[in-house]
């Protein structure tokens, strides 16, 4: 016999999940020979692998880009209309009230981004505890974290938008240069989002500690970041393609207008789809990856990769 992870009620060794609420663990991945070693590119692979195995066990979590998503586009169409209603999108280059409506759009729209990706993230690491997160947990958690997530956006838009500021001011080299310092900062915030919600730290403090973080992983973050990237891109090609012969052979065969339109929707709503997918699975990816550089642990849903992850290549 053993206890469920989610309710610790009784249940038979062998069963797959628990009898009495469901819950089912993550199957671990397949473990490697005494000596082999997956190179960076299998291992970001089996990361993805797993991390949707994780998104199949809580779909809700797509709730999160999702209200992200939403709430981006009323942002943008708030500022967008109130920019148009003042006169501003005929401003003169270096205008002042330009740059202080561009500050205040970067950071509410990163606000919006980053509590909805830390609300996510708390929801990742219950699920990796053995718990059943839900979205209402996730919401909780990044509420808690509103002080924290409030001084991060404040340093981030603030960061954004002087680095905006000089580019503009500067020749073609400059540029190359500021744009390549924004390179540096993206990455050294790779890890912010986990870094808040589990550590709650102020921002400068965040920044060095996200900045660590990546120095052990900057690998496998990259080609995680780059192959899940890649995986959703294929399948969204294909998956457009797929519709949009199938789409085009029915209208011919029907003779109806109605089927071209329906096809066009069909194709938005998948991509709409890929792109909540692939913001999830990065997310979690992401959150294994801070567990184990923070604690040293693999999630138990990562066993057989994660312990790869930052061995010496």
């Amino acid at each position: 016999m053993k206890r469920c992870a989610n309710c610790k009620s009784l249940m038979p060794a062998d069963a797959p999940k628990c009898i009495k609420c469901g819950f089912a663990p993550v199957a671990p991945l397949p473990s490697f020979a005494p000596g082999e070693r997956p190179g960076r590119i299998r291992s970001a692979w089996l990361l993805a692998k797993q991390s949707w195995r994780v998104l199949m066990l809580d779909k809700q979590l797509l709730v999160f880009p999702l209200l992200s998503g939403i709430a981006c586009l009323l942002v943008l169409a708030s500022f967008a209309a109130g920019v148009i209603a003042a006169g501003h999108f005929q401003g003169e280059k270096g205008d002042a009230t330009a740059w202080v409506l561009a500050f205040i759009y970067y950071f509410v729209n990163y606000f919006v981004i980053v509590f909805f990706n830390s609300a996510l993230v708390a929801c990742a690491m219950v699920r990796f505890q053995g718990g059943s997160p839900t979205v209402g947990d996730g919401l909780r958690a990044a509420g808690a974290r509103l002080p924290q997530i409030l001084a991060w956006v404040l340093l981030a838009s603030t960061v954004g938008i002087v680095l905006r500021m000089i580019q503009e001011r500067l020749e073609f080299i400059g540029r190359i240069v500021i744009g390549l310092i924004g390179a540096a900062w993206t990455i050294a915030t790779y890890f912010i989002v986990p870094v808040l919600v589990v550590e709650k730290l102020g921002p400068f403090d965040a920044v060095a500690r996200s900045a660590e973080l990546m120095k052990q992983t900057w690998g496998e973050s990259l080609a995680s970041h780059v192959g899940i990237g890649a995986a959703t891109g294929l399948i969204s090609f294909l998956g457009v393609l797929l519709i949009g012969i199938t789409s085009v052979a029915l209208a011919m065969a029907t003779s109806s207008t109605g089927v071209v339109i329906a096809g066009g929707v069909a194709v938005v709503a998948f991509l709409v789809l890929a792109a909540l997918v692939s913001s999830a699975l990065t997310t979690i990816v992401l959150s294994a990856l801070y567990l184990y550089a923070a604690e040293k642990k693999a999630p138990q849903a990562f066993d057989g990769v994660a312990q790869f992850a930052f061995a010496p290549k």
